[in-house]
């Protein structure tokens, strides 16, 4: 009798090794998803319903594994929502090495430099994952980059980041201003930056467009500037599409710089850390003018004679190109040398 027992407790111990060893093999081996897929667990999802969409959605073979797994591990309370991307193969202990580790897709947003806030906003509303509405920033507040957010993020937190890092970055570079500085605060900066954002998309030529600026502001001379007309326009919730006219020019508002002398009110746009840095830190330059070269930069000049001599060379650029002349570029310069 006792050699029975012991003999059916030696089979019982090899069945249940060979089982164990079985299910390890499951556990561990490849699982059957061919390519790599995107599934999001929503918050509160409960383990059952996890399985089961792991296993609909072909990442593992079945549910009833995965179940065991997580109460041989006690894990079952700590597997954390969000997106997760599987790759091909990924087997059973790895996806829920994965869940355990919270290693969810991460998503990316990038605002770019010279987006209005009103356009910025729109990327925020379309990003696909984030949740929730956010109250928009003040114009020019939102420091333009990539931001990484995962699945299930707010949009009011994006938003705050986005904030931040603009008060951030304008702090530090405020400080960095030499002693005769001719601007009066950092929102002074901002929004001249935002101006320099808009008026020239060639890196090397920010500070100089900043120094043509300052220039200016500093001799009395109206600025000037095509982008705060079509602000005022605008008001940046939508695009302009169409060559201002010489009645644009004319437009009763504080953001007209043909009308109205010294900066606008407020930024016209977001401006990246280039652009603040480079009112910050003008180029050593007596310019006043500037126009288009028609190679997507500028020519600069000093005097109005120069300028309007550049001037006349792009007119002569513009018509050989069958190219309307912009209304600013028929606009009368009220400078005086």
């Amino acid at each position: 009798m006792r050699r029975l027992l012991l003999a059916l407790l030696l089979v019982l111990t090899v069945c249940a090794a060979a089982a164990a060893g079985l299910l390890w093999y499951d556990y561990s081996r490849p699982g059957p998803l061919e390519a790599s897929k995107t599934l999001v667990i929503a918050r509160g999802t409960g383990v059952r319903q996890i399985g089961q969409a792991l296993e609909d959605a072909g990442v593992i073979r079945h549910a009833p594994l995965f179940h065991a797994a997580l109460w041989l591990r006690q894990a079952a309370g700590r597997l954390r929502a969000g997106e997760y991307a599987f790759e091909p193969g990924i087997s059973v202990r790895d996806v829920i090495g994965k869940l355990l580790r919270g290693e969810t897709v991460v998503r990316r947003l990038t605002i770019a430099e010279g987006l209005t806030t009103a356009e910025a906003m729109r990327r925020l509303d379309e990003a696909e994952g984030l949740v929730g509405a956010a109250e928009p920033a003040p114009e020019g507040r939102l420091l333009p980059d990539t931001y990484h957010y995962s699945w299930g993020d707010s949009r009011a937190a994006l938003v705050e980041r986005m904030r931040k890092a603009m008060d951030k970055a304008l702090e530090r570079l405020w400080r960095e201003r030499r002693p005769d500085f001719p601007l009066r605060s950092p929102e002074q900066v901002l929004t001249l930056a935002s101006i320099v954002e808009r008026e020239t998309g060639v890196p090397a030529e920010r500070p100089r467009v900043a120094a043509v600026f300052l220039n200016r502001l500093a001799r009395g001379m109206r600025l000037q500037t095509d982008p705060t007309v079509i602000y005022a326009l605008t008001g940046g919730r939508r695009a302009h599409d169409r060559p201002l006219t010489l009645d644009d020019l004319k437009i009763d508002s504080p953001y007209n710089t043909y009308r109205h002398e010294g900066l606008p009110p407020g930024p016209i746009a977001n401006p990246g850390i280039a652009s603040i840095e480079a009112v910050i830190n003008p180029a050593p330059t007596d310019d006043l003018y500037f126009v288009a070269d028609g190679s997507g930069g500028h020519a600069f000049a000093r005097t109005l004679a120069e300028h309007n001599r550049n001037v006349a060379k792009w007119r002569r650029l513009l018509k050989e190109r069958g190219q309307a002349e912009p209304a600013a570029a028929e606009a009368p310069d009220d400078a005086a040398e």
